[in-house]
């Protein structure tokens, strides 16, 4: 099928704006948000502002699960002109290590229709575009993934263990390796997916994420920080956790830093010792992780210096944050940095680990230890507490990043509309959708 034709003058963007096409995507994960907290996010703000700042000609189809509440009618009220929906039913749970293998074949019969439509509809071409990991097998029409998590390729002991793990996230690298153009948040992400994947460079994007509107410069002293204290019964000093709990974090480690920090002597002047740490939003999709986190904790013995709070929205985990000392990220592979530059907008510094985009983030504004070292950690952790000659500069570096020029959803929506205009124009279809 010929490609369709670039927009013409009536329904063109406006200069240095990219022409709306016809988008093919997944938002299945809205519909789970507790398995895929960051993706159904990133999906979530990527859409209510691409639904705040149309473009002519833009429209979506999306991709839904059978079953389940559909999250497309909210975003359609918000603004998102929908096209379509096309529902593909759920995969059973006795199935769910093979899901993404499944998902590829299923998937195949969402794009029907589209390509035909969007060439009525004036738009600039079609294009699909995933971030939940699944796409169609032999797609028809150009695909732009998203590529927010490297564990399965990273910690393939644990998210590859079985047969048909190992076969669905081959399929998976096959498909992000043939896509058009892949989405990644960062430099650091974008070189791991060049090497690990083997995806060639000129054909990732990094369009970095941005916090959520709800994460504000905030001072410790604000009587929103007293009254969150307050109610959740939190001493007047503290660190979080924030963020969920699973494999790619390192909670662990942090626990036996606690311990070590337990032991050690505190900093003249310090009244408060040893440190106290806040999970917040640790849990998994399994409300036993609670019992799990607190069991974890007492085998280090500093089950009396950990408190899990209920899972907080963004303007509550907000204000916790900007109370806090500072906000603790240890990780063994990380994606995004989502919850890094949260903290940082709130203007609270951050200890993280060595791992994916997190020191690129961090920079001046916290301090940046190896992966799966207590020690280090501990130290830097003793820093933030207590010793306000460090910390009181790199305090003050965070509050400046916070106080500065934001990146917001608006600018991650035009860079991303930029790679599905790029997508469309790189590459031919493949082969002709037809249908009603």
């Amino acid at each position: 099928m010929p490609r369709p034709p670039a927009a013409s003058a009536a329904g063109a963007a406006s200069p240095g704006r990219p022409a709306g096409a016809r988008v093919v995507i997944d938002l299945r994960p809205l519909q789970e948000p507790e398995r895929t907290p960051i993706t159904a996010a990133y999906l979530d703000r990527l859409t209510r502002a691409f639904a705040a700042r149309p473009l002519e000609h833009e429209s979506f189809v999306a991709v839904l699960r059978t079953l389940r509440d559909d999250p497309s009618d909210a975003l359609e009220a918000a603004g998102l002109p929908m096209a379509g929906r096309r529902r593909v039913p759920p995969t059973a749970r006795v199935f769910r290590s093979a899901g993404l293998t499944l998902d590829s074949f299923l998937l195949r019969g969402a794009e029907v229709g589209t390509t035909w439509r969007a060439t009525e509809s004036g738009a600039a071409g079609s294009i699909y575009h995933t971030a939940g990991g699944a796409a169609p097998l032999a797609s028809g029409l150009p695909l732009v993934a998203t590529l927010l998590d490297l564990a399965p390729w990273e910690l393939p002991e644990v998210y590859a263990a079985s047969p048909a793990a190992r076969f669905g996230h081959r399929l998976r690298a096959r498909v992000l390796h043939d896509a058009v153009r892949l989405i990644v948040c960062s430099r650091a992400t974008a070189e791991s997916a060049r090497r690990l994947l083997r995806i060639p460079a000129e054909r990732i994007a990094v369009v970095p994420l941005a916090p959520d509107p709800a994460f504000q410069p905030l001072a410790a002293s604000s009587d929103r920080v007293q009254a969150l204290r307050a109610r959740l019964a939190l001493p007047e000093r503290y660190l979080v956790f924030a963020g969920r709990y699973d494999a790619r974090k390192d909670l662990g480690t942090l626990f036996r830093a606690l311990g070590a920090l337990r032991e050690e002597a505190p900093i003249r002047g310090t009244e408060a010792w040893p440190p106290v740490l806040v999970l917040a939003g640790a849990l998994g999709s399994d409300e036993s992780d609670s019992v799990g986190l607190a069991r974890a904790a007492a085998r280090h013995g500093v089950g009396d210096l950990v408190r899990q709070v209920p899972r907080l929205g963004p303007a509550e985990l907000a204000t916790l944050e900007g109370g806090a000392r500072a906000v603790v990220f240890p990780a063994v592979s990380e994606g995004t940095g989502l919850v890094v530059q949260e903290a940082l907008a709130v203007g609270t510094p951050v200890v993280a680990s060595r791992v994916g985009p997190l020191p690129e983030l961090v920079g001046k504004a916290g301090i940046v230890v190896e992966a799966r070292d207590p020690d280090r950690l501990a130290a830097a952790l003793r820093v933030m507490w207590a010793d306000e000659r460090v910390r009181g500069p790199i305090a003050r570096a965070a509050q400046t990043r916070a106080h500065g020029s934001r990146r917001g959803w608006a600018e991650v929506a035009e860079e991303t509309r930029a790679v599905y205009a790029a997508a469309a124009a790189a590459a031919p279809i493949r082969g002709t959708t037809s249908g009603s």
